[in-house]
C-alpha cells in the first residue's frame, strides 16, 4: 500500500491506533485519539490495567469513571496483553518508561523490550512512533536497527519510524493531550507525513523537525530548562533566607515585570518521570562526545540536595521547641510529586521520609490523592503505608508537620489550628495568619 493510500485511510479514520503503555502517557493519548472517532487498542503487560480498561474502571485520576465508561463501551477501542494482536494495528506508539539505573545512567530495557517485541509481529506498512524520552540518537541508532534486523524489513520503504516526544502535564485542566502541540521527528519524508497525519486527527498542531534526533533532543532541552532554572530559585531560596529575605516574595515582585523574566517556584526537590531523570539522558549521551554538562550536573545536585536542606530546617524547627528529631513524630503532608495528582514517581517526599527514618523519628504521611502507598522499585520497604486520616486529633499527634506537595484541597488553616510546628516548603501558609515560631519556612 503507497503512503497516499496510507494517508487517505487515516483521513477516513480507518487507521487503527495501537498503544503500548497505558500509564500516565498512554492512557491519554488511548482516550485523545478515540474521542476524535480514531479505533485504538491499548496493550500492556499489566493485566490489571488492560482489565480497567475494558471494564470501566479508572485508575489514574484525571480520567475518571465517565471516560473510563465511555472507553469501555465503544466498539472503537479495546485493551490487550497479548501482543500478538499489533498486527491489527496500522500504528504502534510506545509509551513506555526510560527511568535512569543506579549510576544514573539511562535504563533502556523497557524500550528494548518492547522493540522487540514489535519486531516479532511487524508487518509492512505499519507505522512504528517511540514517544518515551530518551538520548538523542535513540530511534536511529536502536529502534530502527533492531526492527530492520529482526523482521528483514527496511524503514521508510517497507515500515516507517518516527519519534514524537510525550508532553504530558498531569492534573494541568488547562492542557491536556489534544491541547498540546506535538513535536515529531521521523525517518524519511514519507514517515513524518504519516506521522504529522496520525496526531493531526487528534492534537491541535503537530510541530515537524528535521529528523528524530533533533525531535528527541526538543524533548531533552524542555526539561533540561526547567529543572536548571528550578535549581537557581532553590539556591536563591537558601542564600534569600540568610539574608532575611523571604524568597517567594521576590519572585511575586519578580513576576510583574512584563518581559525577560519567567517565574519558577522553590520547593524539596524535583519528582515526576521526566525532570528529575531527563537532563541525565542527555549528560550520558554528551561524554560519547567528550563533551561536559556542567550547568546541567550542578543543576542536578542541587535539586538533589534539596530535601536535605528541608530536614535540616525541621531539625532546627524541633530544636527550637526543645524536641530531638530522633524518637520525634513526623508528618509529611502530600506524597505526589505536585499538587492535585495521583502520580507518586520520584516524589521528593519519599526522600524525605528516607532522611526522617534514617535519623530515628517516627514518619508518616497524609496525601487524599495516594491512599496507600504501592509497591515500586525505589520504594519498596515503605509499601503498604497508608495515609492517615485528616483530623485534628491525628495532626495533634505529630511534633512537627512537614509540607511537601500543596494540593489545593488541604485546609492549611486547619492544619495551622491543629499543628504546633509546620515546616512549610511550598508557601502553602502565606495566606494563614500563624503565631510566631509556629511555622518554618524551608
Amino acid at each position: 500500500m503507497g503512503v497516499e493510500s496510507l494517508l487517505q485511510k487515516i483521513q477516513q479514520r480507518e487507521y487503527t491506533i495501537g498503544i503500548i503503555g497505558l500509564g500516565y502517557v498512554g492512557l491519554p493519548l488511548l482516550w485523545t485519539f478515540h474521542e476524535k472517532g480514531m479505533p485504538v487498542i491499548g496493550f500492556d503487560i499489566d493485566e490489571n490495567k488492560v482489565n480497567c480498561i475494558n471494564q470501566g474502571i479508572p485508575y489514574i485520576k484525571h480520567l475518571g469513571e465517565d471516560k473510563m465508561k465511555v472507553l469501555a463501551d465503544s466498539d472503537l477501542c479495546r485493551a490487550s496483553s497479548d501482543f500478538s494482536k499489533l498486527v491489527e494495528a496500522d500504528a504502534l506508539l510506545m509509551c513506555v518508561p526510560t527511568p535512569l539505573n543506579l549510576y544514573r545512567e539511562p535504563e533502556m530495557k523497557y524500550v528494548i523490550q518492547t522493540t522487540e517485541v514489535i519486531s516479532k509481529y511487524l508487518r509492512k506498512d505499519q507505522l512504528v512512533i517511540l514517544e518515551s524520552t530518551t538520548w538523542p540518537g535513540t530511534t536511529v541508532e536502536l529502534i530502527i536497527p533492531m526492527l530492520e534486523k529482526e523482521t528483514g524489513l527496511i524503514s521508510g520503504k517497507d515500515f516507517y519510524v518516527a519519534y514524537s516526544p510525550e508532553r504530558e502535564d498531569p492534573g494541568n485542566a488547562d492542557f491536556n493531550t489534544s491541547k498540546i502541540p506535538k513535536v515529531v521527528g521521523a525517518d524519511g519524508e514519507d514517515a513524518l507525513k504519516l506521522a504529522c497525519e496520525v496526531y493531526n486527527t487528534a492534537i491541535v498542531r503537530t510541530v515537524p523537525v528535521s529528523n528524530t534526533k533533533t525531535a528527541e533532543a526538543v524533548k531533552l532541552t524542555e526539561n533540561i530548562f526547567r529543572s536548571i532554572n528550578i535549581a537557581l530559585v532553590n539556591e536563591l531560596k537558601v542564600v534569600y533566607k540568610e539574608m532575611g529575605i523571604d524568597v517567594h516574595e521576590v519572585l511575586d515582585a519578580a513576576e510583574t515585570k512584563p518581559f525577560g523574566f519567567m517565574k519558577f517556584t522553590p520547593g524539596p526537590g524535583l519528582g515526576g518521570h521526566c525532570i528529575p531523570i531527563d537532563p541525565f539522558y542527555l549528560t550520558w549521551k554528551a561524554r560519547q562526545y567528550q563533551q561536559n554538562t556542567r550547568f546541567i550536573e550542578l543543576a542536578g545536585e542541587i535539586n538533589t540536595e534539596m530535601p536535605n536542606y528541608v530536614v535540616n530546617r525541621a531539625v532546627k524547627a524541633l530544636n527550637s521547641h526543645k524536641k530531638a528529631v530522633n524518637g520525634s513524630s513526623v508528618l509529611i503532608v502530600g506524597l505526589a510529586y505536585k499538587p492535585n495528582v495521583d502520580d507518586d514517581r520520584e516524589s521528593p517526599s519519599y526522600r524525605l521520609m528516607d532522611l526522617f527514618d534514617s535519623m530515628g523519628a517516627e514518619v508518616s504521611y497524609y496525601d487524599p490523592y495516594v491512599p496507600v502507598i504501592k509497591e515500586s522499585r525505589e520504594h519498596s520497604h515503605w509499601a503498604g503505608l497508608k495515609s492517615v486520616e485528616w483530623s485534628r486529633e491525628t495532626m495533634e499527634k505529630f511534633d512537627v508537620v512537614v509540607i511537601s506537595t500543596n494540593h489545593s484541597d488541604i485546609d492549611y488553616r486547619q492544619l495551622s489550628d491543629w499543628s504546633d510546628l509546620i515546616v512549610d516548603t511550598r508557601n502553602s501558609m502565606k495566606d494563614v495568619a500563624h503565631q510566631n515560631g509556629h511555622v518554618w519556612k524551608a
